[in-house]
């Protein structure tokens, strides 16, 4: 796809992540729309998937491990056609809903594995990548992950057992925007060279603009010509992209559009109020 197709694309994602969030009346717009970019890139350019077939083998893996931005996977999922028919109102986070506030595999076709619990997705990929090598599978698995959220011991276990086994099938995406749900990750953990981190588990590193089509796409490819080391593509974000009153502003972590937000959040990503 053209970049223009896949802002396109990604606008609509965002659009739809806050209108779920809107008509539930609650949870995370900030940190999905910081990832929407990400998300159109791997599930309508990148990814190898069968949207009629979500449990298909030889597919590629994805894990959103900052979970409670699910609302923008959700978004991908129905974009691309995992549902018949496609879903008008999500119910997020409702009782009995498949769209909870946090995605799981046992509910959501099309979700490779449950999170919520921060910390989790770099090992559960690493172990989705080595079962691939066992199989002798050619699958990618990527994954995302928040800045903050590598502040988890289990994320650097993770790292470590993935350079120890050599896993070239595993591209990890860090959401570098900065902040976490309380302040910013500096005021947490002091300075905090995420890719330098990376590089001392022995992974191969990228830097580039998590918002630029052309930069995701490009590192994903050179990602994959580097053989025999794990991949961290770290992404420059914004919380809150695309929509002017949550851009870098996290008191939209959590949080409900009024109304009158709504309609702005409407006219801002190009769509048509419903």
């Amino acid at each position: 796809m053209t970049k223009e197709q896949l802002h396109e694309i990604a606008q609509k994602l965002r659009l739809e992540a806050v209108r779920m969030v809107y008509e539930g009346k609650d949870g995370h717009p900030g940190p999905a729309l910081s990832i929407a970019d990400i998300v159109a890139t791997l599930y309508f350019d990148v990814m190898n998937v069968d949207p009629k077939n979500p449990e298909w083998e030889d597919r590629d893996r994805f894990i959103v491990s900052k979970g409670h931005s699910c609302p923008i996977v959700y978004a991908a999922l129905n974009e691309r056609g995992y549902f018949e028919p496609k879903v008008e109102h999500f119910q997020l986070r409702a009782l009995h809903s498949i769209f909870q506030g946090h995605p799981s595999m046992h509910s959501t076709p099309g979700i490779d594995m449950t999170s919520g619990s921060l910390g989790n997705g770099i090992a559960i990929g690493a172990g989705m990548a080595y079962a691939a090598k066992y199989l002798k599978k050619d699958y990618y698995t990527y994954v995302i992950v928040g800045d903050g959220e590598l502040q988890e011991g289990v994320c650097w276990e993770g790292a470590n057992t993935a350079t120890g086994r050599k896993l070239d099938n595993l591209i990890v995406f860090v959401d570098r925007n900065g902040w976490q749900s309380y302040k910013t990750v500096d005021f947490t953990v002091g300075m905090n060279d995420v890719a330098d981190r990376f590089r001392a588990f022995g992974w191969d590193v990228q830097e580039i603009n998590g918002h630029d089509y052309d930069a995701i796409k490009g590192a994903i490819a050179q990602a994959k010509s580097v053989k025999g080391q794990p991949h961290c593509i770290v992404c420059d974000c914004i919380k809150g992209k695309g929509l002017s009153f949550m851009e870098n502003n996290n008191a939209w972590h959590k949080g409900v559009p009024t109304d009158e937000q709504y309609a702005q959040a409407v006219k801002e990503l190009g769509g048509a109020q419903s």
